[in-house]
């Protein structure tokens, strides 16, 4: 396995918005690879390719016992009339949970690594990874989207535990 580290609130990586993927070569395999098998461990839902320091718009999530991956995703859907406000966390965040406010339905459409079109959707804990990671690849991290108290409460928390220093 090739272990990555997790790049933490304050890295620049994380603030940049995320290349496309133009041409898919060993590069963006082992990428793929290595996002599939970091996400691949007890805790962990999602994973983008920025929070591995690589900044090309790929995540992986392991979600009910699914491993998987998308490529160039961006949402297309999301439920209007339903949402979901419970805790999330981030691993470029670690041991930090606040209430999220996010659609509880979520569509993303990419590619494969054979280039064909790929959609992942899901509801509940699915609909949130889509949404938190593509979030990711946009450059914005989950504390963006608090309300405006437990947003300054959250970032006195990452202060207070040195996040990111």
């Amino acid at each position: 396995m090739t272990y990555r580290d997790i790049r933490l609130i304050g890295d620049p990586v994380l603030r940049t918005p995320c290349e496309e993927v133009t041409d898919i070569n060993d590069g963006v395999r082992q990428l793929v690879e290595d996002l599939l098998e970091n996400v691949d461990d007890e805790g962990r839902a999602g994973l983008s390719a920025n929070q591995i320091g690589v900044s090309l718009r790929v995540f992986s999530w392991h979600i009910d016992g699914e491993l998987g991956y998308i490529i160039n995703p961006h949402i297309v859907e999301l439920s209007e009339d339903e949402y979901q406000d419970g805790e999330e966390g981030c691993l470029s965040i670690p041991d930090l949970w606040y209430p999220t406010k996010r659609s509880w339905y979520a569509k993303a459409v990419g590619i494969d690594l054979d280039g064909k079109e790929k959609t992942v959707e899901g509801e509940g804990l699915m609909g949130r990874c889509i949404q938190h990671e593509t979030d990711h690849l946009d450059g914005h991290l989950y504390i963006d989207r608090l309300e405006r108290d437990v947003r300054k409460k959250a970032l006195r928390d990452i202060r207070r535990l040195h996040i990111g220093e």
